[in-house]
């Protein structure tokens, strides 16, 4: 029989560093399994291989937590706004824990389960008919026995909590992330605060992921740290933040940039910017470090080589990756040879080469958020005459 795995607390309670894997509805959408707009996961269920491929790509960079393929998993997302449900939310879920658990006993990783906000809670449906739509979910999480449960991407504390009291419910591990910055959540709710409601509810993991930027989510989850700490609660903190650099970001992060989502491609981080994001939260004291929309499995190995000591190991996919450089070395050009040293990939300042695009944008900032009649959602297609309204808006702004 295969040894029995260690859980997701009992890695962490050890003071394990855990890493997470990056951002499978970007990196799917761009080899052209998932739609942008959606951004729902029924690849998994139509198209097993890619995403199957996809993982064993994040194992072999050295994640050892698998996230099942069920963002934006709920019935009603899958069928928001004229989206064509083909394969019901069961059958999807069902095909991405089949497949989290297929590749995670190929290394020493865990499967976890994850839900996300949804469109009835944007639309002001009761906390009875959200928690249900969790519930759903979570029944097929239970019948493949995922290791441990994730409540991700929450614009909003409340939605979350909802989320966490569904989870708490089957006696696994249960991990929270909210996808805010250092301002809190759409409704104003700070980070500390919105950890110590997330601990009370019962998560015993807790932490940001999606919208900003590296150094952003770090520094806003050692925000919810202190919040925890100073409510006299204790919890472990987890990590998952974008591959964009988002300095102009406002509360509402990425999706209000001008680029999102078909032009981001200059906003991303280097490895070398990722060896300096898990250095800041390991030093932190968060020991899950993963990524989000935008994480490459190159990028999850940079993380994994820069606490390879903390750990103990370098991820397999180190094989093929000198250490800072050290396999230009074998480079043909004596001035590509000349960069085979970390000194000269911690100080480089790489250009863009678009030298009429301006280094910053303008976010749009409509300032609305669950309760707005503008996020309203529908089953039906958006009809003509609400896409000239968001055009004639977006003029204004």
């Amino acid at each position: 029989m295969a040894p029995v795995k260690k859980g997701i607390l009992q890695r962490l309670d050890a003071g394990e560093v855990v890493i997470g894997d990056g951002g499978f509805v970007f990196a799917l959408e761009k080899r052209g399994y998932v739609k942008a707009g959606p951004w729902t996961p029924e690849a998994a269920a139509e198209y097993p291989e890619a995403v199957r491929q996809l993982h064993r790509e994040f194992l072999r960079a050295g994640a050892n937590v698998m996230q099942t393929f069920t963002f934006y998993a709920s019935d009603d997302k899958l069928e928001n706004r004229g989206n064509k449900l083909i394969n019901t939310g069961a059958q999807i879920n069902e095909a991405a824990c089949d497949l989290a658990r297929q590749v995670a006993n190929e290394g020493d990783a865990l499967v976890a389960g994850g839900v996300s906000q949804t469109p009835s809670y944007l639309s002001c449906k009761s906390e009875k008919d959200v928690k249900a739509i969790f519930k759903k979910q979570l029944d097929v999480f239970i019948k493949k026995n995922v290791d441990f449960l994730i409540a991700e991407y929450y614009e909003h504390v409340e939605e979350a909590v909802w989320a966490v009291e569904v989870l708490k419910e089957t006696g696994k591990p249960v991990a929270a992330s909210l996808c805010i910055g250092p301002e809190g959540d759409m409704h104003g709710v700070s980070p500390g605060e919105c950890a110590v409601r997330l601990v009370k509810a019962g998560a015993q993991i807790v932490g940001i992921n999606c919208h900003f930027d590296p150094m952003t989510c770090v520094k806003t989850v050692k925000m919810m740290k202190e919040g925890v700490e100073k409510a006299g609660l204790k919890a472990h903190y987890m990590v998952q933040p974008l591959a964009f650099h988002t300095p102009d970001c406002g509360c509402q992060g990425f999706i209000d940039l001008p680029e999102f989502p078909f032009g981001l491609e200059p906003r991303i981080l280097t490895r070398w910017d990722m060896h300096k994001y898990a250095r800041e939260a390991y030093n932190a004291g968060i020991h899950f470090i993963g990524g989000c929309c935008g994480f490459e499995p190159y990028h999850i190995r940079a993380v994994a080589e820069e606490l390879s000591s903390e750990r103990g190991i370098l991820p397999a996919a180190s094989e093929k990756h000198g250490s800072w450089g050290a396999g230009l070395e074998m480079h043909t050009k004596p001035w590509v040879r000349a960069r085979a040293r970390r000194v000269y990939w911690e100080n480089l300042k790489p250009a863009s080469g678009r030298p009429l695009c301006p280094s910053m944008s303008n976010p749009d900032q409509w300032g609305v958020t669950k309760g707005h009649s503008e996020l309203m959602q529908q089953k039906e297609a958006t009809s003509k005459d609400q896409l000239q309204h968001v055009f004639d808006r977006s003029k204004k702004h």
